[in-house]
């Protein structure tokens, strides 16, 4: 079965999702996925360097009381997946495209969902920039990437045109929000949905092609 995780690095509902569809998975060993992470960009149009991560939260939602509405409720989600929000360590609001370079060229030794993971970690829980180069770098040297030609390769634009690529893909499948889940190129589901909501959608996929699950 072949799973489209369609997602942006600075997306904290993604990070729930990921969470999800993993607890979810563990739920059907006997099922053969792959997963492909797919970029979305929710923010295009941030310069590379970022902005300030306070301005950019007042713009999107017009001010702190509603700003803290959204992170508690966030929070309290991915408290129920192990995931430990530190919203107040986070300073910049990065331009993702660099991250979701990133992911694509540690795709080339098979380590993109432990990048993916990384990523979400650094800038949630930790408060990195995962707009700069050298701490993308390190994040991919923690997996055995060479820094050096990984920082010569984050320092071009080398794969940014394969990731906007990807990005108007998802635009023109009519995804307008993320995360979405697109199951074996036929099934579409949006948002952070529960363990038992994609449990029943992979079984749906599985009774209709039931030779998915040994391709």
């Amino acid at each position: 079965m072949r799973i489209e995780y369609v997602f942006d690095t600075v997306c904290p509902w993604c990070y729930v999702g990921k969470r999800r569809l993993e607890r979810a998975l563990a739920q059907r060993p006997e099922t053969r996925v792959r997963i492909i992470w797919r970029p979305f960009l929710l923010n295009p149009d941030l310069p590379p360097e970022g902005i300030d991560r306070k301005v950019y939260l007042d713009r999107k939602f017009g001010g702190t009381a509603r700003v803290q509405r959204v992170h508690g409720a966030v929070a309290a989600a991915g408290k129920s997946e192990g995931i430990e929000f530190d919203f107040d360590a986070i300073t910049r609001m990065p331009n993702s495209l660099g991250s979701h370079r990133l992911i694509r060229y540690a795709g080339s030794s098979g380590h993109e969902a432990e990048v993916v993971e990384a990523l979400y970690k650094a800038y949630f829980c930790q408060g990195m920039d995962i707009g700069d180069v050298e701490v993308l770098a390190d994040i991919g040297a923690s997996f055995g990437l060479e820094r050096a030609p990984l920082l010569t390769y984050l320092a071009s634009d080398a794969d940014g045109i394969a990731v906007l690529n990807d990005n108007a893909r998802a635009h023109r499948l009519g995804v307008n929000g993320v995360p979405c889940l697109i199951l074996d190129g036929a099934y579409a589901l949006a948002g952070a949905q529960e363990p038992d909501i994609l449990l029943r959608l992979i079984d749906i996929v599985r009774e209709s092609q039931p030779e998915a699950a040994f391709s």
